[in-house]
């Protein structure tokens, strides 16, 4: 599963938007023959549940391979914030209006299951100590351990279950949430048992189920009369949760702390032994990126994921790099890339044409700066990293989910497979590119006007914005490339809160956004990203507009998918739809998380494939800061 979003949720998306860029142990056992994977017909409760095959670890296991099971506690953990928000004013992480700290949903709330790190889209029981999948789909029905509790002592009930469910899919969370949840109903059994039906089966939807519904107390927001707050009038009333650490200390907006609870009840269980090792962690928020560097090179915080390629190149490093003090990675990850891209918003008149489209691509010119940095890769699918995106010609399976729409479809869909327009680096290249960008503009009537600039048959000139939340961009060759061709891209800065707000509204021409990363394609994911029913509900993820039969009918196909072989075939035939419409100007793609933390920390021997470093955003561990620990926590 992904991020973005999330998880497809827009505060995933927000969160990185416009920046740059196993060996087997005792851990294992064989899968059991109780596993479920979703091919399974079986309605036994298990333990963990596959999209495909059979789960790594069996009933029995110990403990994750990518976990020291023995890792010392102690010490304190010193952060940053891990995205863009330069503050927060609220704890209720699930609502639009305001900001909440990221480590909320890391350190204190927990959900039914949890994803595996090593395997694609594997979910263990966590809160539920048992589950059962309908074979179907149609329903998925959590037995909640009956060690479970919340902070305060209570038991984790199936009543606080049914209240988180109706909470986040009702209509005062965010709208990536509601459509998360879209179609589900919950029905309490009993005290521990809860079931949810599902009006369109489907293995995606259980896994947002599982993984995505975080639980709650119903006491959160419940007010003297028994009733409750609306769900975003909670605002700063601090969560009643299940886990691992409880808020500490505030300093609203500026510095929240957080503190490991010793009697958190799943200590012992095989999917939380090994984690969670600091006694404390802190996180400071900072207002500019340059400040931020400054206190992590003085020591005010540990760990710093890098996303830009020149702060990477440039800051990151001197003598506390070069005596060891510091140190610098690059993490390797098994995950797939979605698109990191400039959407293009199709409901702008400017951009309804395709062969413009096509043109404003052509004009943008990553291969200079990547030979500068030599750290990313030209994204030229939606799947990027992985087996999922087109490759060559369409196969016969491709060929027959794609001919019902052939005349919908640009030709070229039905050809090789999408690869982005390059330069290597080299003028005559980008000539190249432009002189093909202009003979299309002119073709779509855009001629170049005695004034210089581009215009159309009615005078109007080509003149369009690009919002971005980030002060340095690298968009300054790409606006002199336009303007050879008499358009102008205006760079306009906004601060995060704008920009979110206009996100949320559909109200710009452009926006850079990163769509996260997969272990498997979701269907989700790609409903609210490219649906055409998320085109028209603002605050969803559609940022191109784009409106389909095509793709939609393609989103549904993987959704139906009951083999890997049919979900890749669906996933490689929408790859080559959304590509070669050039609904946006794809960017680039890294599965390496650049990553600088001062040498103070224990780490596990095995790393995981999927895992992020500090992100509330993944599913799979922030795998540093839940399962390293420090050396000699007297030191701190």
């Amino acid at each position: 599963m992904s991020s973005l979003l999330h998880r497809g949720l827009l505060a995933c998306l927000l969160a990185m938007a416009a920046s740059t860029f196993a060996p087997a142990s005792a851990g294992a056992a064989a899968p059991p023959a109780g596993a479920a994977s979703a091919a399974q017909t079986d309605t036994a409760w298990v333990h963990a549940y596959a999209s495909y095959g059979a789960p790594k670890y069996g009933p029995d296991f110990d403990h994750f391979e990518y976990v020291n099971p023995q890792a010392p506690k102690g010490g304190t953990l010193q952060l940053k914030n891990p995205d863009r928000r330069t503050s927060f004013d609220k704890f209720n992480y699930f609502t639009t209006r305001g900001n909440a700290p990221a480590g909320l949903v890391i350190f204190m709330f927990e959900t039914l299951a949890i994803l595996s790190g090593d395997e694609p889209q594997t979910m263990y029981g966590l809160l539920a100590e048992e589950m059962k999948v309908a074979p179907d789909k149609s329903s998925i029905t959590f037995r909640l351990d009956p060690k479970a509790r919340f902070a305060n002592g209570d038991p984790v009930l199936a009543k606080d279950v049914k209240y988180s469910f109706d909470s986040l899919s009702g209509k005062y969370a965010a709208p990536g949430y509601q459509s998360l949840f879209d179609g589900v109903s919950a029905t309490v059994l009993d005290d521990r048992t809860i079931r949810f039906d599902l009006k369109t089966p489907s293995t995606d939807t259980l896994f947002a189920i599982g993984t995505n519904l975080y639980i709650f107390s119903h006491k959160w927001g419940l007010l003297p009369d028994g009733k409750h707050k609306r769900f975003d009038e909670i605002v700063d009333e601090m969560p009643i949760t299940s886990g691992p650490y409880t808020i500490g200390a505030v300093d609203m907006g500026r510095r929240i702390e957080f503190k490991r609870d010793p009697n958190y009840w799943a200590r012992d269980l095989p999917v939380r032994r090994g984690f969670f090792n600091f006694d404390r962690v802190v996180y400071r928020y900072y207002q500019d990126d340059i400040v931020a560097t400054e206190a992590f090179k003085a020591g005010e915080y540990d760990m710093v994921r890098v996303y830009g390629a020149r702060t990477w190149n440039r800051q990151h490093k001197g003598p506390k790099w070069d005596d060891g003090r510091i140190k610098k990675e690059l993490f390797e990850t098994g995950f797939g890339q979605y698109m990191q891209a400039y959407d293009l918003n199709l409901r702008r008149p400017i951009f309804q044409d395709r062969r413009v489209r096509e043109a404003i691509g052509l004009t943008y010119d990553l291969d200079t700066a990547n030979n500068r940095y030599k750290m990313f890769t030209r994204a030229s699918s939606m799947f990027n990293n992985s087996e999922f995106a087109a490759q060559g010609l369409p196969s016969e399976a491709e060929l027959k989910l794609l001919e019902p729409f052939r005349k919908e479809l640009p030709p070229e869909v039905f050809g090789p497979a999408y690869v982005a327009p390059g330069t290597d680096g080299e003028a005559p290249k980008l000539r190249a590119n432009l002189l093909k960008a202009r003979a299309l503009l002119e073709a779509a009537g855009w001629k170049l006007a005695p004034d210089g600039k581009l215009r159309n048959a009615k005078g109007e000139a080509f003149e369009f914005e690009y919002l971005t939340p980030s002060e340095g961009t690298r968009a300054s060759d790409w606006v002199g490339n336009l303007a050879k061709l008499g358009i102008t891209m205006k760079v306009r800065n906004v601060d995060f809160a704008l920009y979110r707000r206009r996100l949320e509204n559909y109200d710009y021409d452009m926006v850079a956004i990163v769509e996260g990363r997969f272990t498997l394609p979701e269907p989700t994911v790609m409903e609210q990203l490219y649906g055409s029913k998320s085109a028209d509900e603002k605050g969803n993820n559609n940022f191109r507009g784009v409106k389909s039969p095509a793709v939609d009918a393609l989103i549904k196909a993987m959704a139906n998918a009951k083999t890997i072989d049919e979900l890749r075939t669906a996933s490689r035939a929408l790859d080559r739809v959304v590509m070669w419409n050039y609904w946006q100007v794809p960017d680039l793609y890294f599965s390496k998380l650049p990553t600088s933390y001062w040498d103070k920390f224990g780490r596990p021997k095995v790393m995981p494939k999927y895992y992020s470093i500090d992100s509330a955003l993944d599913l799979q561990p922030a795998w540093p800061i839940t399962t390293w620990w420090i050396r000699d926590p007297a030191a701190r």
